[in-house]
């Protein structure tokens, strides 16, 4: 009998899983943090409104949100290292939830400041603590695809919670939608105990100075940011600009559906051909769409400029955060996730309170437009962000971290 030469199969290998029970555990307080900030997030800017100010004040009440934010997500990689993922994101779930009830004490425009930057403190804190958590439970073969299925699961709660929380308001009143929002925060805690406390990451830690200094970071994260400019103008002013409470829940609605299915598809996509080349499309569709808004006037004109704006957001969103990861070792993901959530919510942030200002002189109309035009300053880092794919540190191995 002759031996049987020795035939190289090319079946495949087979594909990590994706959903662990850790990683399902996290989901659950991705939807607690998400729920409670997507509910409040147009309504505060409106009822600050309330209290007697002028439209100044919406900006001024997500400025001071956004604020915090990214003070706080500079700080939370160190804190993370020093008091582990749980104590994180169960402080981050009681200051982004408990100060929601106290919303209802009083309309005037510096106590619902001073709440909102208890509330960023917050959030910072759930979202890069989480953040960092979440990159380092999802396999890199499937990174694309697994940061595509938490920007679902994110992303669900601001599909309904956007528009709810403005029918609330209109319909049962202001203290039934901060009640909800402080609900869904606290009630996500019980999940936590059941999370890795920390991870053994592999590599060195890169520093929030590092990673601003490297262009394999600092170009995606300076595009995201200018596409999220826009996004805290529409959940802050367009309430404000467009006239019928219909048409605003509708568009409230098509923008995070479709920058969720945008997300979903990039990040599977990515997966298969790279992540690079969507970079520059998902701008040139989030600025775009923002010129659209400047139809202020028409609804359909409104509804379809945001669904444009919500598809270049959706592939900005997972196309940078892709390449952020995949950039670093795994001991990197803390400061990646700082980062990134910092360019978004500065890019917000700073979105509301210029924009709020801009409108004032010139009209929506005009400050959408201006806007729009203002976020293709962000062209030239987006040309170059996929021909920067040099990485912090030694590439890491595609398993995940070991867990505690």
């Amino acid at each position: 009998m002759t031996d049987t030469p020795d035939v190289k199969s090319t079946a495949p290998l087979p594909r990590p899983p994706l959903l662990t029970r850790p990683l399902l555990l996290r989901f659950v307080s991705v939807l607690g943090t998400s729920t409670s900030f997507y509910l409040l997030l147009s309504v505060v800017p409106a009822y600050a409104t309330t209290g007697g100010a002028g439209d100044g004040a919406a900006g001024l009440a997500t400025g001071a949100l956004m604020l915090t934010t990214v003070v706080g997500e500079l700080a939370t990689p160190a804190l993370v290292g020093r008091y582990g993922y749980r104590v994180l994101l169960i402080g981050g779930l009681v200051l982004l939830g408990a100060p929601a009830l106290a919303l209802t004490v009083s309309r005037d425009l510096w106590w619902i400041v001073g709440v909102c930057l208890v509330r960023g403190l917050g959030f910072a804190f759930t979202v890069v603590a989480g953040g960092a958590l979440t990159a380092s439970l999802i396999p890199a073969e499937r990174r694309g695809e697994g940061l595509a299925l938490v920007g679902i699961v994110g992303g669900l709660p601001s599909l309904v919670a956007l528009p709810l929380g403005v029918w609330l308001a209109e319909h049962a009143g202001y203290g039934v939608v901060f009640a909800a929002g402080a609900v869904a925060a606290l009630a996500a805690i019980l999940a936590v105990p059941g999370l890795p406390d920390r991870i053994e990451a592999s590599g060195r830690p890169v520093g929030m100075t590092e990673g601003l200094r490297t262009a394999g970071l600092r170009r995606p994260a300076t595009v995201f940011a200018a596409t999220a400019v826009a996004a805290g103008i529409v959940v802050t002013f367009l309430p404000l600009a467009v006239p019928g409470s219909a048409t605003v829940a509708v568009a409230l609605l098509v923008q995070p559906a479709t920058t969720t299915l945008a997300r979903w598809v990039a990040g599977r996509r990515g997966d298969r051909h790279g992540a690079g080349g969507l970079v520059l499309p998902g701008l040139l569709l989030s600025a775009a769409g923002t010129l659209m808004m400047a139809l202020t006037g028409s609804a359909v004109a409104v509804v379809v400029a945001v669904g444009v704006f919500g598809v270049g957001f959706g592939i900005a969103q997972n196309a940078t955060l892709t390449l952020m990861y995949a950039r670093v070792p795994a001991a990197g993901y803390g400061t990646v996730s700082a980062l990134w959530n910092f360019a978004y919510d500065a890019g917000m942030g700073t979105g509301a309170v210029a924009f709020g200002w801009l409108a004032a002189g010139t009209g929506y109309p005009w400050a959408f437009a201006l806007t729009g035009v203002a976020m293709l300053t962000a062209v030239l880092p987006a040309r170059h962000t996929h021909r920067a794919p040099t990485q912090v540190d030694a590439p890491r191995t595609s398993a995940p971290a070991p867990l505690k």
